[in-house]
């Protein structure tokens, strides 16, 4: 059973972390050892996240709403014209962002069912983590001293949504960050820090959605075991805290590097294989 009062700092732990490129779940795994408490598993961290699906939506609704209008009409082009995909380099972005975002989820959803075994048990071995903090904190660097930087979220194509979203199935490892390999990929691909940011939190929302509700249906019983009430409570603060992150995070990236970013990933790897090294934090993740 998870107390309302742990439930909260969970959650106001997921939706901070949940959009700085520093892995929510990894903080997930990480706060619960260093109280002494129980893992509380990746089903109870992917329910914590609808918190944050809920932010996003309120924060990106002018855009879902013009996407879904624009989708419609491209699907419906009205009486005597046809829908023709050979033209849809020339759509509008907004008719052309949906079908990205699409493209974009299916590396995540075919990859978390075929390492779901892994996912909640061996990769949410604190080892693990502090590797996937410390290997992507400097892929990330590397992305942001290297990347151009010169490209916005209307030049994305159906090729970069696809390389994205293979980035973004890296953070089934709890410590990769799915704002951190998603902005990494994006530099990679030229995209400023602002604009790989935005389509990054953009493609978290199919998959944030698909993962919780899946894990909500599939894990019900031990999730009420652990305590619904807490859940709720903590799904609610993750959302607050959440649309927080989100402008913060934005306005942040217009003018300032990823550094802090990588210093802190690097710092926390490093501090968690000295306190497993000495004993004084076990490594027990849910089984």
């Amino acid at each position: 059973m998870i107390d309302n009062q742990t439930a909260v700092i969970l959650g106001l732990v997921q939706g901070l972390a949940e959009f700085i490129p520093i892995s929510s779940t990894a903080h997930l795994r990480i706060i619960p050892a260093f109280m002494q408490l129980k893992d509380p598993g990746a089903a109870y961290s992917a329910v914590l996240q609808l918190g944050t699906l809920l932010s996003l939506i309120v924060y990106f609704r002018k855009d879902l709403g013009e996407f879904i209008v624009a989708t419609y009409r491209s699907l419906f082009p009205g009486e005597g014209k046809r829908l023709d995909f050979a033209q849809f380099r020339d759509w509008d972005l907004d008719a052309r962002m949906p079908y990205y975002l699409i493209v974009g989820t299916i590396p995540v959803s075919v990859f978390g069912l075929v390492l779901k075994d892994f996912i909640v048990g061996p990769f949410r071995s604190l080892y693990v983590i502090s590797g996937s903090l410390i290997v992507l904190a400097l892929f990330l660097w590397w992305a942001d001293r290297i990347g151009k930087k010169e490209r916005n979220v209307s030049s994305i194509t159906m090729l970069d949504a696809f390389w994205i979203g293979m980035a973004q199935a890296l953070a089934l490892v709890p410590g990769a960050s799915r704002s951190g390999t998603t902005l990494m990929m994006g530099l990679f691909l030229g995209l400023s820090r602002q604009g790989s940011m935005r389509f990054s939190f953009l493609l978290s929302i199919p998959a944030i959605g698909l993962s919780g509700v899946y894990e909500l249906i599939k894990d019900f019983d031990e999730l009420q075991a652990l305590g619904l009430e807490g859940l709720l409570l903590g799904t609610v603060v993750a959302g607050l805290s959440g649309y927080i992150a989100v402008a913060g995070l934005l306005r942040y990236l217009r003018s300032h590097s990823t550094f802090i970013f990588v210093a802190y990933r690097i710092l926390l790897g490093i501090l968690i294989l000295v306190l497993l090294g000495a004993g004084w934090m076990i490594d027990n993740p849910a089984q």
